[in-house]
């Protein structure tokens, strides 16, 4: 996604997904709040203060001074007033001008009809009742699916490159996974995880399911897919009904699209590929609300990336781990850094060695980020610990690092054959003020410089020559 200059809604812990919404023209944000599912979810994902003063002009029928708002705000929270006006006007939520402020017309139309009823618009689907030749799924049925599903991609993920067996998703889902940096390709027919793909693993399920949502709609616009109809029915899901099966035939031919993408990321459930019906899971389900995305929540942790304090790792001062756990998913990433050595129903041992850890920086994998896993995973006992890894092994995982790191590769040009000294340091000195000299040596009279640098040197060189010439002329 592209950056945010200045203070951006990322900057003050928004929602991502508001931070895409702010790079679409007012005229898609206007056509997605005629639907008061999305306008509903928005104000979901709104921060507390945003939600405030969405609720304060929400129920007037005119617009309200903007003195008399600013006044009802101490000064300690002025900044933190003004940036959230900003931002809801950022995604055309707020009309916002020096005088006077109120909601888009269209979005608080939309919000009152979400918070109140009524309306026939089937923006947050059609229910269906279920009967004897389509029985209404169970939620643990539901849940046990969206589970297998999420699991699968994130073992996947961590066991390709390493000869651990694993599913393969579909072709949908590994391109997603490669277009998101979170795998890359290590040979012509198989992937591996990167270093942005393993910090992933350290998030929460409901940031790591944003993370790969965001990359479909980036890639949904690339597609010159209506971008509208994709996130409003993101939105639909998120306000549906668990356990319930909704209609297939009040969706747009784009949304009918989605659901096999959405299928194979365990978000709906469907008896088969081209039924009249279908049922979101909790993946969907819990898309907009602090609520875990999956019945317990799995990440990397397996069922405790969620919950504080609920670790499964001891870690030793001789490198030696002990991980309690029988999820797979745990320990092929453990896997990626560490020799494992012996496993039982519920407890797997393995040590930390240089090997392991070069394995892993060999996979893009980083000191800090193996070291951040081992202290997010800490078992309840060794928090007991200060510090809580020993010191010993984290300076040793860094010091592995520091030697893969002792070389240094750089792409540039090699400048030599000046035909006096006085030629070289006098493009020398013009390359230093330049900031693009990588390397130089005085008694070879050479230098190196980037490839960036190469066309200024070069030029600078042939004015130099040209001057020369002249002087002698």
């Amino acid at each position: 996604m592209p950056a945010v200059e200045e203070l951006s809604a990322k900057d003050v812990g928004a929602h991502p997904l508001l931070v895409f919404l702010q790079s679409q023209p007012k005229r898609a944000l206007s056509r997605l709040y005629q639907r008061p599912s999305s306008c509903l979810c928005i104000f979901r994902l709104l921060g507390p203060l945003e939600r405030q003063i969405v609720m304060n002009v929400l129920w007037l029928d005119a617009s309200i001074p903007a003195s008399t708002m600013s006044s009802w705000v101490v000064r300690e929270g002025k900044k933190q007033y003004d940036q959230a006006l900003i931002e809801l006007s950022r995604i055309d939520v707020l009309v916002n001008s020096a005088t006077e402020l109120t909601l888009s017309a269209t979005f608080k139309a939309s919000l009152r009809q979400a918070i109140t009823g009524g309306g026939s618009t089937g923006s947050f689907g059609v229910p269906l009742s279920g009967d004897s030749e389509h029985p209404t799924p169970t939620i643990a049925t539901l849940d046990t699916y969206a589970l297998e599903k999420w699991e699968s991609i994130l073992h996947y993920m961590v066991s390709s490159g390493t000869g651990l067996p694993s599913t393969k998703p579909s072709a949908g889902v590994e391109f997603l996974l490669e277009r998101s940096g979170l795998m890359a390709k290590a040979r012509e027919t198989s992937s591996q995880i990167t270093s942005s793909g393993f910090q992933f693993l350290l998030h929460t399920p409901h940031d790591q399911l944003w993370a790969l949502l965001l990359q479909y709609l980036e890639m949904s616009e690339e597609r010159k897919t209506d971008i509208v109809e994709v996130i409003s029915f993101l939105f639909m899901l998120s306000t549906m009904e668990l356990g319930k099966e909704y209609s297939v035939d009040t969706l747009t031919k784009a949304q009918e699209h989605m659901l096999s993408d959405l299928r194979d990321y365990g978000l709906v459930w469907q008896r088969k590929a081209t039924p009249q019906r279908f049922s979101p899971t909790r993946l969907a389900t819990t898309l907009t609300s602090s609520l875990p995305p999956l019945p317990t929540a799995t990440g990397t942790g397996g069922a405790g990336s969620d919950s504080k304090g609920e670790g499964f790792i001891i870690l030793e001062t001789n490198y030696r781990i002990y991980a309690y756990t029988d999820n797979p998913l745990q320990t092929a990433v453990l896997n990626l850094f560490v020799t494992l050595k012996s496993r039982f129903p519920n407890l797997v041992v393995g040590s930390i060695t240089r090997d392991s850890v070069k394995r892993a920086l060999m996979n893009g994998i980083t000191a800090d980020q193996i070291i951040s896993y081992l202290t997010t995973h800490a078992h309840p006992q060794m928090r007991k610990n200060k510090p809580l890894i020993p010191v010993t092994v984290q300076d040793q995982i860094r010091l592995w690092e520091l030697e893969k790191n002792r070389v240094k590769s750089d792409e540039g040009y090699l400048y030599t054959s000046f035909a006096s000294l006085a030629d070289y340091e006098y493009v020398l000195k013009h390359g230093r003020e330049l900031g693009v000299i990588l390397w130089e040596s005085a008694a070879k009279r050479c230098f190196f410089t980037s490839v960036e640098g190469h066309a200024s040197i070069r030029l600078f060189i042939e004015r130099l020559g040209q001057n020369q010439q002249n002087n002698r002329s």
